[in-house]
């Protein structure tokens, strides 16, 4: 029988997914995803370091000399290649693997990106280490991921239901947690800009295809908790709900 690894989990959910990622509001577009967009003006050569349905590549493609388009999923990675060519950006290439083992060499990326997906990363430390290697000394990296709010009972529903939906993920981290990792990893930190992000139940959860009974127990735990969750997360009637989402913004030591 073969291992089941964070690895083959992440490939299993989403390598069949590619599709729909690659058309999902919530990824498609955001003032988040602009927010990224920015920072690549001007720039030579970008990364997008877990690149799923290939959005920020997209954004970021006119902006840059080349950018490349990295991810676990062979899957997604054929979708963002023919996504790529349909849309004449011709300075983007795909690249297959983890973020905790990139195969760049060090210093080779005047600017690293990476959106929603730091949350599966089996290593999230050696992720970032990673990061850090290959972008060139004071050159800029922007991270952005669901973050926990950082108290107890909200962290416990959050990373409660997102495991129940998704069963490849491993943990959305506080603001601090993210600050203390990117300084481990040898960033100087940037900014943090928070933004709030309404996901819609239904969709949340075709676009996983979360299965029927796993889909009823987030329904279950929803009903159940305290006010203070409930208001948090402004849960609706219908399981649609808030998520707390931050851009961070850093630089590599010089």
């Amino acid at each position: 029988m073969q291992a089941r690894t964070q690895e083959s989990l992440v490939v299993g959910q989403f390598g069949e997914r590619a599709a729909e990622y690659l058309v999902s509001p919530v990824h498609a577009q955001g003032a988040d995803l602009a927010a990224l967009a920015a920072l690549a003006r001007g720039q030579g050569r970008a990364l997008d370091l877990g690149c799923g349905g290939g959005h920020v590549a997209y954004a970021v493609a006119p902006n840059v000399g080349e950018v490349v388009a990295y991810d676990l999923s062979p899957q997604m990675l054929a979708v963002v290649a023919e996504a790529a060519k349909s849309r004449g950006l011709a300075n983007l290439r795909t690249v297959q693997g983890p973020a905790e083992r990139l195969p760049f060499d060090d210093a080779s990326f005047d600017l690293v990106l990476s959106r929603y997906s730091a949350h599966h990363w089996r290593d999230f430390d050696a992720g970032l280490r990673e990061a850090a290697r290959v972008l060139k000394p004071g050159a800029e990296a922007g991270f952005v991921d669901v973050v926990s709010p950082g108290v107890p009972l909200l962290d416990t529903y959050l990373q409660a239901v997102e495991l129940l939906r998704d069963t490849s993920h491993v943990r959305d981290r506080s603001r601090a947690e993210w600050e203390d990792a990117l300084a481990r990893a040898g960033f100087v930190a940037g900014g943090v800009t928070p933004f709030r992000v309404r996901l819609a139940f239904p969709e949340w959860i075709a676009r996983m295809r979360t299965p029927e009974g796993l889909a009823g127990a987030i329904r279950a735990v929803q009903a159940v908790m305290a006010d203070a969750v409930q208001r948090h997360f402004a849960i609706e009637p219908d399981g649609s709900f808030v998520i707390d989402v931050a851009l961070f913004t850093a630089r590599r030591a010089p």
